[in-house]
């Protein structure tokens, strides 16, 4: 279920917000994706569509069918609101992609039904809070891609330079440079399939692969990995001040509670300390 807030309604908006939103049904709706994810996976196989295809078909559109009619409450529920929360426009494209005919121009998108399998991540708080965090650290992870380019880009003019005349398949233009520094990168037999044969005719290449392989591959994991921590403990940070904010005011509404009750007591004594002594005197 998204996150988009919806004041309380009476009658039949109401009764179906509250409804959609209950945690039985949300749970009700988890369980039919990781049960749709496996049928999806079911008719990958051949052997189990010749063993039981029809039920398996039949399965699948019944419970595509209670997506639709969930999403249809929350679009009757939330109205134009639904439309301005990022989730609830997620959850409403990957099962609209669901309904695309299997035939016609746009039957190419049926393959990307199993998106469905998505909607997971709308469901489950936590996994919400990871891909936010994974959004907020894209404006970081983007200025140390644009490094990461860069120093790719030296790297392969280098490379061509140096090696491209007795190495054409690995550097014989920045392209392949490009490719092979990339390989050299997730260390895929940088070693023995590439940096000692290029060493034999080049005894000092070392001093080149050596330290791309500490700037690229140590120094820039390194820092992808550190922007992604920041933005998840700024995610972290920002719910625990939520939940502070939240016993603070709940804190304070229950002092106010408490004088409220307070000085309903006294007002009651002093109605009693009149009528008695009212009723005492001459």
């Amino acid at each position: 279920m998204s996150d988009t807030a919806v004041p309380a309604h009476a009658g039949l908006r109401g009764r179906l917000h509250a409804f959609i939103g209950h945690p039985r049904v949300q749970a009700g709706i988890l369980v039919l994706i990781v049960v749709n994810a496996i049928l999806l996976g079911l008719e990958t196989s051949p052997r189990a569509m010749d063993a039981a295809g029809a039920a398996i078909r039949l399965l699948d559109k019944l419970i595509l069918a209670v997506f639709v009619v969930e999403i249809a409450i929350r679009l009757f529920v939330h109205r134009a609101r639904f439309f301005r929360d990022p989730w609830s426009l997620f959850d409403f494209t990957v099962v609209a992609i669901a309904l695309v005919p299997a035939t016609g121009p746009f039957s190419v998108l049926r393959a990307l039904r199993v998106l469905r399998v998505l909607r997971v991540l709308t469901i489950v708080p936590s996994m919400r809070r990871v891909v936010g965090a994974l959004l907020g650290a894209v404006p970081g992870l983007l200025s140390i891609g644009m490094v990461l380019v860069l120093v790719y880009y030296v790297c392969a003019v280098i490379a061509t330079n140096l090696f491209g005349s007795t190495f054409p398949d690995w550097f014989g233009d920045i392209g392949r440079s490009f490719y092979t520094l990339f390989q050299i990168m997730t260390l895929e037999s940088w070693s023995m399939g590439i940096s000692r044969p290029v060493m034999e005719e080049f005894p000092y290449a070392w001093a080149f692969f050596i330290p791309f392989i500490l700037i690229a591959t140590f120094t820039m994991l390194n820092l992808f990995i550190g922007v992604i921590v920041d933005a998840m403990q700024t995610v972290a940070d920002a719910e625990q001040a939520e939940t502070l904010q939240a016993l603070d005011h709940a804190r304070d509404q229950i002092e106010e509670d408490v004088h409220a009750e307070v000085r309903a007591l006294r007002e009651e004594i002093r109605a009693l300390r009149t009528l008695l002594e009212t009723r005492g005197g001459p």
